[in-house]
C-alpha cells in the first residue's frame, strides 16, 4: 500500500509543471514599446520581485495592437506562473466590446494575478480653447460645433470613451480625433491645431507646469495627487468619472498557491517608498489590488463601458 501510495505522489509530482521553481526565468512581458509607462512599471516590478521570489524575473517587449496580440499569445501559454503579461485595461475590459474577432476571452482565458497602479485622465486646453474653466470651454464648443473635437492617444482607448462620457454627460457633441500617441497629440494641442485632449495626465502635466496648456479636469472620483489644485469632473457639476488600471495576468487555470505567491511578491514591491515614488512620477497611482480583487473591478468596468461604447457608434477596424 505504501509502496502504491508514494508511486502515485511521484507520478504527481512528475506530471504537474515546475510551479516558479526557483532555477527557471519568471517573464513579466509586455504588449508595448519599452520606454512607455507600462514598460516602465513592468520594469520596477521586475527588480523587486526578484528579491520576493528568489529568482530571476525579466521583462519582455512583444508590441502589437495595443497588447491584444500577446494576449492572444499569453493564453496558449503553459499555466505555471512563468508567463506573465503586464496588460492595461482597456485591452481587457475595452476591446471585447469593440472586436468581433479579438483572439481572446478576457474573462474566461486568463488568470488575474493582481492589481499594479490604477490612473485617471486629464481634461486639457490648449490655446486653440478660450481662456476660463471647463465649462467654459464646454460653452464655447455647443456655440461653436465646428471646433467641438478632443484629442487622444488612440481610437478604441479608454480615454476616448471617457470623452464620449465626458460630451454625453455635458451634452457638447465632441468629435473624436485619434492621434498614434499621447506625445503628438500633445504637440498639436501646444499648437492650437486641436482645442483639447483627453488622455493620461503625464501627457500634459509638464507642458501644464511650463504655462503652454491647461490641466482643466481629472476624470477619476478624487483628485490627482500630481495635481491637488485640479477639480474632478464631478466637483465642477459633470456627473462622469472614468478611470484605468494595470493588472497583471496570467494564463487561465494557475494553481491557487502560486497565484498567492506572485501575489504577494507584487504587493511587497509596492510596499517600496522609492517604488512609490517613481511610479507617481509616472503619473500612476501604486494601487495593490489581490487577484479576486482584480477579477471584480475587471467585471465591473467590462460592464460599465458596455452603454458608452455601444452609443457611441464607434466600429473597430
Amino acid at each position: 500500500m505504501q509502496r502504491r501510495q508514494f508511486a502515485a505522489l511521484a507520478a504527481a509530482s512528475l506530471a504537474a509543471p515546475a510551479l516558479l521553481a526557483q532555477d527557471r526565468t519568471v517573464k513579466i512581458w509586455v504588449g508595448f514599446p519599452p520606454g512607455g509607462s507600462a514598460d516602465s512599471v513592468a520594469r520596477l516590478l521586475a527588480e523587486r520581485m526578484r528579491g520576493s521570489l528568489g529568482q530571476n524575473v525579466v521583462v519582455d517587449n512583444k508590441p502589437g495592437a495595443a497588447g491584444r496580440l500577446l494576449l492572444g499569445e499569453l493564453k496558449r501559454m503553459p499555466p505555471d506562473g512563468l508567463n506573465l503579461v503586464l496588460s492595461p485595461s482597456g485591452a481587457m475590459v475595452i476591446a471585447p466590446h469593440l472586436y468581433t474577432n479579438l483572439p481572446y476571452d478576457s474573462i474566461k482565458d486568463f488568470t488575474p494575478v493582481a492589481r499594479v497602479v490604477t490612473f485617471d485622465f486629464a481634461v486639457t486646453a490648449g490655446p486653440g480653447a478660450p481662456a476660463g474653466d471647463l465649462k467654459a470651454v464646454l460653452a464655447w464648443m455647443k456655440a461653436n460645433p465646428s471646433k467641438a473635437s478632443y484629442a487622444t492617444s488612440g481610437a478604441g482607448t479608454v480615454p476616448h470613451f471617457a470623452g464620449v462620457l465626458l460630451g454625453q454627460a455635458t451634452g457638447v457633441p465632441m468629435t473624436h480625433v485619434a492621434y498614434r500617441g499621447g506625445a503628438p497629440a500633445a504637440q498639436d494641442l501646444i499648437g492650437g491645431q486641436i482645442p483639447l485632449m483627453v488622455d493620461t495626465a503625464s501627457e500634459t502635466i509638464e507642458h501644464h507646469k511650463a504655462g503652454k496648456v491647461r490641466i482643466l479636469a481629472v476624470t477619476g472620483e478624487q483628485r490627482a495627487k500630481a495635481l491637488p489644485d485640479v477639480p474632478t469632473l464631478k466637483e465642477l457639476g459633470i456627473n462622469t468619472a472614468a478611470d484605468a488600471f494595470f493588472g497583471l495576468y496570467g494564463p487561465a487555470g494557475m494553481p491557487a498557491d502560486v497565484v498567492g505567491r506572485l501575489d504577494r511578491a507584487v504587493a511587497d514591491a509596492l510596499k517600496a517608498p522609492e517604488i512609490q515614488e517613481k511610479i507617481l512620477g509616472f503619473g500612476l497611482v501604486p494601487n495593490h489590488a489581490t487577484s479576486a480583487q482584480l477579477a471584480a473591478a475587471q467585471a465591473e468596468h467590462l460592464k460599465r463601458w458596455e452603454a458608452p461604447i455601444k452609443s457611441s457608434g464607434f466600429k473597430a477596424e
